[in-house]
């Protein structure tokens, strides 16, 4: 059409390529400046005709119109089902589906003692890196879904950021959740996670189904986390501790406003212990 090689662009139902209203328009400008004609199995249509190109304009507001509405009903019946209990979404690792559709406790006894263990472990020591060192000095794994492989459950050494998670993540409680994270496109592309407060969370039902703590020990949890000052989420100062780091404490990114956490590292080839701001 922009070379002027083509006549008249044909299709069933134009409106179908107005679903993007800047292109559609973009394209009626095109072969307005070619002097293209549009078909469509409501007559032709010259864009360079005003009353042509109105009405080729307001069909593809309609259009787009008509797919804001259908994505708008889609999501408020998903929306509904979420407020309800009932949107099925993927379950941490612990918890599955039974034949019912009902949310229960792993049948393997390795997964739930596991977990049970780690929960009540991070009561007795109350702190999440200390609980993954009291699991590394004992040489206990900790259960892992593959969500690419079937839902098949490995066991992996259990790290500082899947204690986090798994401790932040109300399901182990019998807790519904929907609506923990939310999301937005920047101007690149890149897409940009956001996590509310439980108080904006679109769904968050206790006691819907079995768990491996309370909600009360579940809110505890979070308390102690929050008062170690450990959580990835929170940004505060810790008091200096034991090492040679002049900025442990201090030292804050300037992108994110978080606080530098410090750690050592043993250069042989130099015989002096560093220190790296992570």
């Amino acid at each position: 059409v922009g070379l002027g090689r083509a006549g008249i662009v044909m299709g069933l139902e134009v409106s179908r390529l107005a679903r993007n209203n800047a292109d559609w328009h973009r394209l009626l400008e095109i072969c307005a400046l070619a002097d293209t004609l549009i078909l469509d199995e409501d007559g032709v249509y010259d864009p360079t005709n005003f009353n042509d190109r109105l009405l080729l304009g307001l069909k593809g507001a309609m259009s787009e119109a008509e797919l804001h509405v259908l994505k708008a009903r889609l999501r408020g019946g998903l929306l509904n089902k979420a407020r309800r209990g009932e949107y099925r979404c993927p379950l941490p690792t612990g918890l599955v589906y039974d034949e019912a559709g009902n949310v229960a406790l792993d049948p393997d006894a390795q997964v739930r003692e596991t977990l049970a263990y780690f929960f009540e472990t991070f009561s007795r020591v109350g702190s999440a890196h200390q609980a993954v060192k009291v699991f590394r000095d004992e040489g206990l794994r900790f259960p892992s879904r593959l969500h690419n492989d079937g839902g098949k459950v490995v066991f992996r050494p259990l790290t500082a950021s899947t204690a986090m998670r798994t401790l932040n993540n109300p399901r182990f409680a019998g807790v519904y959740a929907y609506g923990r994270r939310r999301y937005r496109r920047t101007a690149e592309g890149q897409k940009i996670e956001r996590r509310p407060q439980s108080s904006d969370w679109i769904a968050c039902l206790p006691n819907a189904h079995p768990g491996y703590i309370t909600c009360e020990q579940h809110q505890e949890n979070l308390r102690i986390l929050e008062s170690n000052g450990r959580g990835y989420a929170v940004a505060r100062g810790s008091p200096p501790r034991e090492g040679a780091a002049l900025l442990q404490g201090r030292a804050v990114c300037g992108r994110c406003g978080q606080h530098f956490r410090v750690q050592y590292k043993y250069k042989a080839r130099r015989g002096q212990l560093e220190s790296w701001y992570v």
